[in-house]
């Protein structure tokens, strides 16, 4: 029985991550700053990458 429940926690865990990184990436994003690279990367986003854009 403690699987499902600790697997309810991770769960929900990643997904408070997720979203607290999201909001930051956001919130530096427009307010013109780069965002951690931590944030970037719970997200998925390559941190070098997210640098290059716009850079052409």
């Amino acid at each position: 029985m403690s699987t499902p429940r600790k697997s309810i926690f991770a769960t929900l865990g990643t997904f408070v991550e997720v979203f607290g990184s999201a909001a930051a990436v956001s919130n530096a994003v427009e307010a013109g700053r780069t965002p951690k690279a931590k944030h970037l990367k719970a997200l998925g986003i390559d941190a070098d990458a997210f640098r290059s854009i716009g850079k052409r």
